[in-house]
């Protein structure tokens, strides 16, 4: 089973697929648009979320970063008047010092994120949309400035007049996610930021092609108008999409064939292009995401 990822929404569906699904038969694409260098460490915010949810680690509180994890150092550069970009907590840190150790000595992001999944025992293969640098950036009244700095550092208040993935016009998928496509008829677009976290993977060279060809259904992350968490309506608003499941299925476009939207949605299902379905895709337990898993599994065999 193949699943497209970004950091929040999605690694929930994820929790539920493994109770249904071995591990390994599990492959995750996962966005690096947001990725980002911190006090000299490069961190891959959606990549690690994954990372820890299979490594059993992730704190399922945040939906980010190392479950019991301290912030020494954190603290530390505070102290001494350095603000970071992003709050590391310190075995977080110790994740990104890792990858950047390997990318420092010519690694790619895939080989050191493969690297990573054998050390922290992961059997999923947890895969990096591409290994060369690509960024969100966010066009706002206040300027245009990279997504970390926009929803970290501005809690995305500025208000949006523009997305852009810049670096990814001619960048590939990594060969490991052309071998991991070539092998599997299915595909789960998790009900991430459309825009944002699934955007820059569809952007990719080809993609959309390659995902033409297959059985593909996408999870919406919006119910009525509104987003269930993070930035989606404002960013999908900027780029001229509708805030609602409909216009989550028009981002996407022809290659979906069905769409699994909320059953408390208000969208009209003969508006969409595609089949409908729907379910409870409010993952608020474990319980709740392995039953909307089951039953976008039971579509794709259908």
């Amino acid at each position: 089973m193949i699943v497209l990822s970004g950091g929040t929404g999605t690694p929930k569906l994820l929790q539920g697929l493994r109770k249904l699904l071995p591990d390994e038969e599990i492959t995750v694409i996962v966005n690096t648009a947001e990725d980002i260098v911190v006090s000299g460490s490069f961190v891959s915010p959606d990549v690690d979320t994954v990372l820890y949810l299979f490594s059993g680690s992730l704190d399922v509180q945040k939906w980010w970063g190392i479950r019991n994890d301290t912030f020494h150092t954190n603290y530390a550069l505070r102290e001494l008047g350095f603000s970071e970009k992003l709050m590391l907590g310190d075995a977080d840190r110790a994740t990104c010092i890792f990858r950047s150790e390997l990318m420092r000595e010519g690694k790619s992001l895939t080989e050191a994120t493969l690297q990573l999944c054998k050390s922290l025992r992961i059997k999923a293969r947890i895969l990096p949309m591409c290994d060369e640098k690509v960024d969100t950036m966010i066009s706002t009244l206040e300027g245009v400035m990279h997504f970390q700095d926009f929803w970290v550092g501005k809690k995305g208040m500025p208000d949006v007049t523009d997305v852009k993935i810049e670096g990814v016009k001619n960048v590939k998928p990594t060969k490991e996610v052309l071998e991991a496509l070539d092998s599997e008829e299915n595909v789960i677009i998790g009900p991430s930021n459309p825009i944002t976290s699934i955007g820059p993977i569809l952007a990719l060279k080809g993609m959309r092609e390659i995902l033409a060809s297959k059985k593909v259904i996408a999870v919406s992350p919006v119910i009525g108008d509104s987003p269930v968490s993070g930035p989606a309506g404002k960013l999908m608003a900027a780029c001229g999409f509708e805030v609602s499941s409909l216009g989550v299925a028009r981002c996407y476009g022809d290659i979906l064939d069905i769409m699994v939207i909320d059953e408390r949605d208000t969208a009209d299902e003969a508006n969409f292009d595609m089949k409908t379905e729907r379910f409870d895709t409010m993952m608020t337990s474990v319980g709740k995401s392995e039953a909307l898993a089951k039953r976008i599994i039971t579509l794709l065999e259908l």
